[in-house]
């Protein structure tokens, strides 16, 4: 196994799920061929080919969340399938990492109504 086997596991998810969504969304609207979508992400048709094959790594994180909203796309979801984290999450992290890393611990299982509940009491301030 090399060093790089951890993108070898991201990369297909993430390159046959975009080009799947890709693909499906060209079947109405032709503004969603290879070419097109390359030019408004701002990266070469070849590259997102590559990326769409998983011949390559994930893009960065700019041009993963670029091609989710082009794509109609959640981009947290499109940066997890490509192994990362958005840099104002790792922020938050670095800020409080037990703590943080202590939810998320805590969270691993729980049920997704459960999390909801949490989010819903944080974002209201309800303590």
């Amino acid at each position: 196994m090399t060093h790089y086997s951890h993108l070898r596991l991201a990369m297909p998810q993430f390159g046959t799920t975009a080009r799947q969504i890709r693909e499906r969304l060209r079947e109405s609207d032709r503004r969603f061929s290879l070419r097109q979508v390359a030019r408004r992400v701002g990266v070469e048709p070849a590259y997102l080919s590559k990326i769409e094959r998983g011949v390559v790594a994930p893009p960065s994180e700019a041009t993963t969340v670029r091609l989710a909203r082009e794509l109609g796309q959640d981009p947290d979801v499109f940066l997890a399938m490509a192994g990362k984290v958005s840099s104002d999450l790792q922020e938050i992290i670095r800020r409080r990492p037990k703590l943080f890393a202590e939810l998320i611990r805590q969270l691993r299982e729980a049920p997704d109504e459960a999390i909801f509940r949490v989010v819903r009491v944080v974002r209201d301030g309800d303590w």
